[in-house]
């Protein structure tokens, strides 16, 4: 007697849908959880970039409370040296020579300027760009960096040109009158009229020259500060219409 068992391919079928069914069910789990990680990295990632660019701000706004400092220190340096230069260029110098031991004594004393440049840093050692999505956010910082570097640049101009001229104060400044002119970090104008040092008509037009080019830097200087703020400040209009930062 033949026996025919029936049921073998259901079976099977039944199995396979099982089989089809656990595997979409695995792979719905693992592309969920990839959705949610590449979610939850993406606003980690977005955070961190505001972070990054609220810090900035903050840079820049501690950048220009102080070029707000540095460019009164550096208009009075500057009308410091116009007044040492009428003084200089008057028939009988030595008439004014207290105020030229006061302004020649003056000009050793400089206000550099230093940006508040951590973010920046920040950004360019540990690939922090990366994370700054917006072109324009981006083109602000590299903008606002180059400025910088112009300054930093001028300043060092400025620092050659002081180096250069502090020989030439000793020789017509004399140096136990300007022992008594400083007390820490303050300067006062020596009692009386004190004589200046004997020099040439040639040495004075050659120290004229330098408190030229020195002023030259100087209003160099201030002028990239200006334009270094108003860039700042432009900035983080921008920065925060672009962000949403209050």
């Amino acid at each position: 007697m033949e026996v025919h068992h029936h049921g073998h391919h259901g079976h099977d079928k039944k199995k396979l849908k099982n089989y089809f069914y656990d595997f979409l069910m695995l792979f719905l789990a693992v592309f969920c959880g990839f959705l949610a990680e590449y979610q939850l990295e993406h606003l980690i990632e977005n955070q961190r970039e505001k972070k990054l660019i609220s810090s900035f701000v903050e840079d820049i706004k501690t950048d220009t409370a102080l070029v707000s400092v540095y460019e009164k220190l550096n208009n009075e340096k500057i009308k410091q040296m116009d007044s040492l230069i009428w003084y200089l260029n008057s028939p009988d110098y030595n008439k004014h020579s207290q105020r030229i031991y006061f302004f020649g004594r003056q000009l050793t004393r400089r206000y550099a300027f230093y940006s508040s440049d951590g973010t920046i840093k920040q950004l360019k050692n540990s690939g922090g760009f990366r994370l700054i999505k917006n072109k324009n956010a981006i083109d602000s910082i590299n903008s606002y960096d180059q400025a910088m570097q112009r300054i930093l640049l001028t300043q060092d101009v400025q620092t050659s040109e002081l180096e250069y001229i502090k020989p030439m104060i000793g020789k017509l400044l004399n140096a136990n009158i300007l022992e008594t002119m400083v007390f820490k970090d303050i300067i006062t104008p020596p009692q009386g009229n004190p004589p200046l040092r004997k020099v040439s008509e040639d040495f004075i037009l050659d120290f004229i020259y330098s408190i030229h080019q020195m002023k030259g830097s100087l209003v160099l200087n201030t002028s990239r500060l200006n334009q270094l703020k108003e860039k700042g400040t432009k900035i983080i209009v921008s920065i925060k219409n672009e962000y949403h930062i209050e």
